[in-house]
């Protein structure tokens, strides 16, 4: 194929993303009022098990939250609903991110708790579809990814808030082979897009007494898309005097979070989409590794709730899947809770995992048979959220007087 009708055929491929990301912000435009979960009745809670180790520890977040809304659940006002069908098994063979039958149960619930679920990448042997992560994000708009990461003994207390529909995301599998010795992706930043996210991250300071935030993006080398985000933070920043902003580069940011003397500075971090998935990875490792990291994904009306790390297909392959540590699932449980309205539960389920995980560690994960199971975590867990002195015991291990 000659040169010019190579261009040309990228720039009809370039065009259809055009067009449709430009759709995309119409419906950006038209303004939806938040959903009051006070007025629902009943709440309902979607389970997804998702792929690999998924199904194992989101069993265990389900036990747990059944037992701390066990009350709510007989009176009606909360409903628990397992729903199949989110495999990469299914999902190939519908050819489908999200297979449509999944989706509409899925859109039934008003939250979700979903397991890891398998991303194909070239060469892996399976069809290239869209991650169902991303593809959630995008049918749901689920805008928001919020990632909290706390260890109060090292006076850590950081909440991630990350785009969660643009970016390199957004069009992660519809880039081109302009030839084949060229390939491209394609990168999206939107006005409304960037400033809802950042709304959000300077409304949560605003209202749970913090009175900075760091604003995260690479704007002196990517100047026009991250340069937008950028320019949008200091518009937002003009509406919350009472809290101040800063920018910091992606590359010396995941150098500041290992900064001892400096890291504790940091309270509220915004972020594009890709420089928020690969920070908060790092800050779940700091905080004892991914595994111990919960995910919430919130729009307007829905919202999903996840473990952050993948699907752990060795230790399924070798038979090692009820050794996986289900704490991550676990914190994104607790972040549900609170969201639904049931607060005071949230803040006892994170002070658990808290307890248990940093601290007592009575019940020690090695994702082998030298460590605990997945059952026997959960049971360990579930004793420790039930028991009196849970306050007590977690100041004191904080270093809370």
């Amino acid at each position: 194929m000659a040169d010019k009708e190579v261009i040309e055929s990228a720039k009809e491929h370039f065009g259809s993303l055009l067009e449709a990301q430009l759709k995309r912000i119409d419906g950006l435009k038209n303004n939806q009022d938040w959903i009051d979960y006070s007025s629902a009745k009943p709440i309902i809670v979607g389970i997804l098990g998702g792929d690999g180790i998924g199904p194992t520890i989101t069993k265990e977040a389900q036990i747990v939250l059944e037992h701390l809304l066990a009350d709510q659940v007989k009176a009606g006002n909360v409903e628990f609903r397992t729903i199949d069908g989110l495999t990469i098994e299914n999902r190939a063979k519908q050819l489908k991110a999200i297979p449509d039958d999944v989706l509409e149960e899925i859109k039934k619930c008003h939250v979700t708790l979903k397991g890891p679920t398998h991303t194909p990448e070239q060469g892996d042997g399976w069809p290239n579809i869209e991650s169902a992560n991303v593809s959630m994000r995008k049918e749901l708009d689920l805008f928001a990814n919020v990632r909290p990461v706390r260890i109060p003994k090292d006076n850590i207390d950081w909440t991630f808030f990350r785009e969660n529909t643009e970016d390199m995301y957004a069009l992660g599998s519809q880039g081109i082979n302009v030839t084949e010795d060229l390939a491209m992706d394609f990168r999206v930043i939107t006005t409304q897009g960037s400033r809802r996210i950042l709304e959000l991250a300077f409304d949560y300071a605003k209202r749970t007494g913090k009175d900075k935030v760091t604003v995260v993006t690479k704007a002196n080398v990517v100047k026009t898309t991250d340069g937008k985000f950028l320019d949008i933070a200091r518009e937002v920043s003009e509406k919350y005097p009472g809290i101040s902003w800063d920018g910091w580069y992606i590359d010396i940011m995941t150098a500041k979070l290992l900064d001892t003397s400096r890291r504790h500075e940091f309270q509220v971090l915004a972020l594009p989409n890709l420089y928020g998935d690969i920070l908060t990875d790092e800050a779940g490792q700091i905080q004892g590794g991914v595994g111990t990291a919960g995910s919430a994904n919130i729009g307007l009306r829905y919202a999903m709730f996840e473990a952050i790390h993948g699907t752990a297909p060795r230790m399924v392959n070798e038979g090692r899947d009820q050794f996986a540590d289900p704490s991550s699932v676990l914190r994104a449980g607790a972040m549900l809770l609170e969201h639904i309205g049931f607060p005071e539960l949230g803040s006892k389920l994170h002070k658990a995992l808290d307890v248990c995980g940093q601290y007592e560690r009575k019940v020690v994960m090695t994702g082998r048979n030298t460590g605990a199971t997945s059952r026997e975590l959960g049971e360990y867990l579930l004793n420790t959220v039930m028991q009196p002195d849970l306050e007590e015991r977690w100041n004191r291990y904080s270093g809370i007087s």
